[in-house]
């Protein structure tokens, strides 16, 4: 009866062991570092509205093209990504200007969000319906940038001019929005830490 016991209790034990084990093994998963200066083209999911969104606003978009560190794939094309309104204005009647500013804070990867810094995205607007400053990048501009992110400056300027027409900031009276499909370009300005492929 004592030998039984005793056989139990050291079982019980092993078992208890191995479970205080798998946490360490999990949260031991390898990591990649995507370096500060990678650029994150996505593609917004969410209008943003300078009349209507305040500053701490989320928003959704998705990557337009993979995301990839020395030619592994750490994130495919369509992977989500968040994002926050940083700063939004809407202007006076008599003076001032619109103005969003858009940041992303977190990409999702195997269904964990994981923590980015980037760049920001502003846009200001003007009385006369110009739009100024750190705009929406058209045309050949879109297709270096692709063109840079895919390796093929040749078909980034070809999917740069086709991609200029596809959602593009606009102004209407005072406000400027955003529009849903609206590709905009984020540069990581710190090291982000994502899970290295299978």
């Amino acid at each position: 009866m004592r030998r039984s016991r005793t056989s139990a209790l050291t079982a019980l034990c092993a078992v208890l062991a191995l479970v205080s084990l798998m946490p360490a093994a999990v949260s031991q998963q390898r990591m990649v570092t995507v370096p500060a200066g990678t650029n994150l083209l996505v593609r917004m999911l969410d209008t943003i509205d300078s009349s209507k969104a305040q500053p701490g606003t989320r928003f959704t978009a998705v990557l337009e093209t993979n995301l990839s560190v020395d030619g592994w794939r750490i994130a495919p094309a369509g992977n989500t990504v968040y994002g926050r309104l940083a700063e939004a204005k809407q202007a006076g009647r008599a003076a001032g200007s619109s103005n969003l500013q858009l940041e992303l804070t977190d990409i999702v990867v195997d269904g964990t969000a994981y923590p980015i810094i980037t760049s920001d995205f502003e846009v200001k607007g003007s009385s006369s319906g110009k739009r100024s400053a750190k705009r929406l990048l058209g045309g050949a501009g879109l297709g270096a940038i692709i063109g840079g992110i895919a390796g093929n400056a040749g078909m980034g300027a070809a999917i740069g001019a086709a991609a200029g027409a596809v959602g593009s900031v606009a102004q209407k009276g005072e406000s400027i929005q955003v529009p849903s499909e609206t590709l905009i370009s984020f540069t990581l300005q710190q090291n982000a830490f994502l899970p290295a492929p299978y």
